[in-house]
């Protein structure tokens, strides 16, 4: 396979450009194994990701699903639920999607256009919202003309506003990068060309009645082969499949033997590459489902052959025209997920998973489907009732030649279905192969467009505008001499950095203009050491302190919070370009520039708290409580990127909302809002309670929805002081629970009650909490002074209520006063 030129275009296309490539072929032309070579070689950080389970075990990758954590609802462009918005990944999720260089995705004919503009708006949402894709390059491998996208009707019924075709290829964000479309021909399943020409009419949708008749010489009807001719019976369905075996083992007088798969970890059912019980009988016929992992290679994926002994922890088998027996041993299937290495910052696969069994399955039959990858000496296809597109050419292309076809019905033109979108699509794919002189002209325009990318300061120049535009804005409320600073901040990047920046692009550009210069030219080269100098020298040793001793004060919440965002997002474009200066003042390559730059964006770390405070997050207008709305939602938001889980699957919006409308203060009534089940009850039950009634009782709110009775005693309460009844109770020795059960109360309510007096010194804060509680509490806001309730429970944990936090901060405002 290494003399295949095609291959090695395409292999080129992966490694020196950042074009975006579909791979494809027919069947057997050698696109598996490209990918396993690419993986073991490629310098690029990468990552293999597949519609199904299976198809992503066996490349050696996970789940598009998973790894973008989408959920399997039709993705609807510039929808206002969208896809990125709705996630809240772990740093170390962020930082591996922004160390990747490339996505590959296999069995591309399986993904739907939106799904591909939902991985769209992830990656743009972590890495470049400019750039289709984030600015990763894309390798997508599939053959259209094999399995096709499911798409329901109700689905098409969303998506048909948007898309003129489901298949990938309609995908808007891959429409804006004209992706190089590279068809592997030479076969290496199939060697006959008689057969390889019929599996092309089928391929390409050109069924003549000279075709149909040329197959259907291979109908031989109710074949019924021997045992030992080891053919394996394709079919459209898994219940006939299934039938099949079932009747076939079954009518074999031996024992049978039962072998359980060994599951550690993370394996989903839905992933499994065999059965998880095994149930066999000498005699039986049985398919490999891996190849052999030892040096012998004995045995490959989809080769058939029969049981001849069993016993606990090995079974032989025979393949017909082998010599030898195979003594088959259980091997292991990996489950894996993808870490950023914090020391290395390469992109490794961190074993979650395993699922240890014999390599085997019973082959009398099975579905097309499942044989997708997979080659057949002998096979009986009966695609009679083929449903979907590509199904027939699946099953034909499983077979290594004619003669080891049998159809156990005829094949007439209404069982091949070809659709004319994929036709077309690829009859311009085999039109418009690149050549040599493409991959060169991508090569040096990936060159180019990193080279000018390292000498951009437009980022740079973004994070300066915004913290500007917040300061000029709001002078008048800041100290005195902050605007004097800035100015002089401003000319010195002006006058330093963008002028000198502009002009040397322009340099660089002219040079690139002459005959036979390119980036690896060594007066380019030079000229890039020597920029790359001045700027490293501008930017470490003065512009960064010039930052750094900015002093911009002001008593407005809003505006510090303002400042020193932006000048956080200041200080990391900075950081990074210093790195790439530094890295190009040595020599400027491609590649060591890419990994620069994503180990510095990782590097990066921002003095900005990584909880998120309560101000910050989004209000809607109309919501009646808008306090306790944002900080239920924090609270979702922090519980969510804790558990590494979407947000609205710890609390959706709609049930935040009718929590805040109804403001439930009872298990009972909580478990009637719509979206909180009895797992949600269980779970964040009493903490949702705590911080509803807290709110409630901060601001003398008494729930319409409350029952009555409760309602008309707080009612009266209050004409007397309910805090001073509860406080004199207290004062006269009952227990907070006492005074809740003498109230009609709740004990979080009491609770609230007196907390009005420890910060006035008339209730000890230890009179109502047992120390071991309340002193962790008290050393952590010391030291974190400013901290909201939930900020300070998301740190500690769960175990630490609303109510002690709040009385320990209660506590330290008694005695600082």
């Amino acid at each position: 396979m290494s003399n295949n030129p095609t291959l090695d275009l395409a292999n080129q296309f992966a490694r020196y450009t950042h074009k975006n490539i579909f791979l494809t072929g027919k069947a057997g032309t050698g696109k598996t194994t490209f990918l396993r070579n690419l993986k073991s070689s490629v310098h690029k950080r990468m990552a293999v990701v597949a519609p199904t389970g299976v198809a992503a075990i066996n490349a050696g990758g996970v789940t598009i699903h998973s790894f973008f954590q989408l959920p399997f609802t039709p993705h609807i462009p510039d929808s206002i639920i969208s896809t990125g918005g709705n996630h809240r990944f772990t740093k170390e999720r962020i930082n591996l999607i922004k160390s990747l260089d490339m996505l590959v995705i296999d069995e591309i004919s399986m993904v739907r256009a939106d799904l591909l503009d939902a991985i769209d708006e992830v990656l743009r949402k972590y890495r470049n919202r400019s750039k289709p894709f984030g600015g990763v390059q894309l390798l997508m491998i599939g053959d259209l003309h094999q399995l096709a996208p499911v798409v329901k009707e109700e689905d098409w019924r969303l998506l048909k506003d948007y898309y003129d075709t489901a298949y990938f290829f309609g995908s808007r964000a891959l429409e804006l990068t004209n992706p190089v479309r590279i068809e592997l021909t030479h076969i290496y399943r199939q060697t006959d060309n008689v057969f390889i020409d019929l599996l092309n009419n089928i391929r390409e949708n050109q069924i003549t009645p000279s075709v149909l008749e040329a197959l259907n010489q291979r109908y031989v009807p109710n074949f019924k082969p021997s045992e030992e001719d080891g053919y394996i019976t394709l079919t459209t369905h898994n219940k006939s499949a299934l039938t099949i075996n079932v009747e076939k083992l079954a009518g074999i007088k031996a024992n049978k033997r039962s072998y359980a798969a060994e599951i550690t970890g993370d394996f989903p059912p839905y992933s499994y590459p065999t059965e998880q019980l095994l149930e066999l009988k000498v005699g039986a016929q049985v398919m490999f489902v891996k190849n052999d992992p030892s040096r012998e290679k004995l045995f490959y994926n989809g080769k058939i052959g029969q049981v001849l002994r069993v016993s606990d922890g090995r079974i032989t088998v025979k393949c017909k025209d082998d010599s030898l027996e195979i003594e088959v041993e259980p091997v292991e299937w990996r489950n894996v997920k993808y870490v950023l290495n914090e020391q290395t910052k390469e992109i490794d696969e961190q074993l979650i998973g395993s699922f240890t069994q014999f390599p085997l399955k019973l082959a009398w039959a099975i579905t097309i489907h499942k044989s997708q990858g997979l080659t057949f000496e002998k096979a009986i296809i009966d695609a009679n009732l083929s449903f979907a597109h590509g199904q027939v050419y699946v099953a034909l292309s499983r077979c290594k030649s004619f003669e080891g076809m049998v159809l156990s019905s005829r094949i007439g033109s209404s069982s091949v279905k070809t659709d004319a979108t994929v036709s077309s699509y690829t009859t311009e794919t085999s039109k418009n192969q690149p050549s040599l002189e493409q991959l060169l002209v991508e090569k040096h325009k990936f060159q180019q467009e990193l080279l000018f990318e390292l000498f951009d300061l437009g980022l740079l120049k973004r994070a300066m505008y915004q913290l500007q535009k917040v300061i000029t804005e709001n002078a008048v409320l800041l100290n005195a001499g902050a605007m004097d600073s800035f100015r002089g901040l401003l000319e010195l990047m002006h006058n330093q950095l963008y002028v000198v920046a502009d002009k040397f692009k322009v340099q660089l550009e002219r040079m690139l203009l002459q005959e036979n210069i390119t980036v690896e030219s060594d007066e380019i080269q030079e000229r890039v050491k020597k920029g790359s100098t001045y700027f490293f020298e501008k930017l470490e040793h003065s512009i960064k302190p010039m930052i750094e001793g900015l002093e911009i004060e002001t008593d407005n919440k809003a505006i510090k919070k303002s400042v020193s965002q932006f000048s956080e997002q200041l200080k990391k474009e900075i950081f990074i370009k210093i790195k790439c200066m530094s890295e190009s003042a040595t020599a400027f390559s491609a590649q060591d520039y890419l990994r620069t730059k994503a180990n510095a964006d990782i590097d990066f770390v921002t003095k900005t708290a990584a909880a998120v405070p309560v101000q910050s997050v989004s209000v809607p207008k109309s919501v009646a409580h808008p306090k306790l709305y944002a900080e239920l939602k924090a609270w979702r938001n922090g519980v969510a990127a804790e558990n590494d889980v979407l947000d609205y699957m710890v609390l959706s919006v709609k049930t935040i909302n009718e929590l805040v409308k109804e403001l439930p203060l009872t298990l009972g009534h909580l478990g009637k809002i719509k979206g909180i089940g009895k797992v949600k009850l269980r779970e964040y039950g009493s903490t949702i309670l705590e911080m509803i009634e807290t709110y409630c009782t901060e601001n003398d709110i008494v729930p319409e929805t409350q029952p009555q009775a409760m309602k008309s005693e707080i009612v009266k309460a209050e004409k007397v002081n309910t805090k001073e009844v509860s406080l004199k109770m207290f004062q006269e020795g009952k227990t907070v629970f006492e005074i809740a059960q003498a109230r009609g109360l709740t004990t979080g309510t009491i609770e609230n009650h007196l907390l009005n007096y420890i910060a006035t010194g008339e209730v000890s804060v230890y009179a109502l909490f047992a120390a071991e509680k309340i002193d962790p509490i008290l050393d952590y806001i010391r030291e974190n002074i400013g901290k909201t309730s939930t900020e300070v429970r998301g740190v500690l944990g769960e175990v630490y209520s609303y109510s002690e936090i709040r009385a320990a901060s209660k506590h330290l405002l008694s005695i600082s006063e």
